[in-house]
């Protein structure tokens, strides 16, 4: 799932490595996401979260309202995509400043913002924690908190997709999502985005 809202998600800004806390919102949001993972998958066997704190405070929600024995795992590796210069700024700001920029960077994944990371950097770190994840918890359901840009890059991978789709799909703040894996490599994408729980 993605964390709850912040003051940057309100203001459609880019919002990386900043680590910038759960607005009053995005809590509520965190609240009513718990009690449908709670509904969904009552046997958690761990939540694993980005280190930044609008993730951290979202996985301590989730693991609260499953009872509070569920262990919160920190993995640096699902922080969200480092956009350097671009942090705190909109899409039209950025679009003004660093308009050449911009393009290559919607144009290739192995692009960075200035002073940033590409989305192949942050695929390497996200196909990293997957793989440990499959590994170390068989058979077992897991909730992951985590951003934006590492999400769209576990579902665009999960969904055999092109790099387009990490640009043409939207997540919602609190946002969930569901993928089954199983040793044998087979992968099922069987929710995406869904928020529900959030009206």
């Amino acid at each position: 799932m993605r964390h709850g809202a912040t003051a940057f998600t309100a203001q459609r800004r880019y919002s990386g490595r900043g680590d910038v806390p759960l607005s009053d919102t995005g809590l509520a949001q965190a609240r009513a996401t718990a009690a449908r993972v709670k509904a969904l998958a009552p046997t958690v066997a761990a939540i694993v979260t980005s280190p930044l704190v609008r993730c951290m405070r979202t996985a301590e929600v989730i693991a609260g309202t499953l009872g509070g024995e569920v262990p919160v795992e920190v993995e640096p590796d699902l922080v969200e995509c480092d956009f350097g210069e671009w942090e705190g700024r909109t899409f039209s700001e950025v679009r003004a400043q660093w308009p050449d920029e911009m393009d290559a960077w919607l144009g290739s994944t192995e692009e960075a913002p200035p002073g940033g990371e590409s989305f192949r950097a942050v695929a390497t770190r996200v196909r990293r924690v997957v793989a440990t994840l499959h590994k170390g918890y068989p058979e077992s359901t897991l909730v992951v908190v985590s951003h934006v840009s590492p999400l769209k890059i576990l579902l665009r991978d999960a969904l055999a997709a092109g790099d387009a789709f990490l640009h043409r799909l939207y997540l919602d703040p609190a946002g969930l999502s569901i993928v089954d894996m199983w040793a044998d490599g087979g992968v099922a994408v069987r929710m995406v985005n869904e928020t529900a729980h959030l009206a």
